[in-house]
């Protein structure tokens, strides 16, 4: 075989390795933590306001709360689903911010899957941030049909940041950002 037919043939196999093997699934988890950046911030004249509080959760124990205890304060918001790829490199950052600020921010990190596989994908991730689950049917303040998802609210309810896809949530930007939110 000639040298060109040999690299032709290994570009192919690692190709073909990135969708049938679990190397696929580490190399994609590797790219999405290179490629998340910094979500935007929105312009002051650019933010939306949350109206309406008035929206039903369930909390891990599967009990119904509602969020309009969160009105007056700082509030994270992540759509996310397991078997999505993308969030669970979110996520890692997403814990890291949920550890330095989970006493003064509320978080809503959202899912409409069953108890059972977000109880074993959040173990075997090692996540402990407390994970909210939506209800069918009911209206919700803001967009999470396009997970990963993410909103800041700040404590007037004002869209800060909302960003669609991934983003790094533990970074400088994000904790200036929330630090002065929260003495706003």
């Amino acid at each position: 075989m000639r040298k060109k037919t040999v690299l032709n043939i290994a570009i192919i196999a690692l190709v073909l390795s990135f969708f049938v093997t679990p190397l696929g699934d580490y190399s994609k988890l590797l790219l999405n933590r290179i490629f998340s950046f910094s979500p935007q911030i929105l312009q002051e004249d650019n933010r939306n306001q949350i109206v309406n509080y008035d929206w039903k959760l369930k909390d891990a124990n599967w009990e119904i709360f509602n969020f309009n205890r969160s009105k007056g304060r700082v509030v994270f918001i992540n759509f996310w689903r397991s078997w999505v790829l993308p969030s669970e490199v979110e996520l890692e950052s997403i814990q890291k911010l949920y550890d330095a600020y989970s006493d003064r921010v509320d978080f809503y990190i959202i899912t409409n899957e069953e108890r059972a596989p977000v109880k074993e994908f959040m173990g075997k991730k090692g996540f402990t941030f407390p994970v909210t689950y939506s209800i069918m049917e009911e209206s919700m303040p803001v967009d999470g049909s396009q997970p990963p998802q993410s909103y800041l609210l700040d404590k007037e309810g004002r869209i800060v940041i909302n960003q669609v896809g991934i983003a790094d949530w533990d970074n400088d930007k994000v904790k200036e950002l929330l630090d002065k939110l929260l003495v706003e």
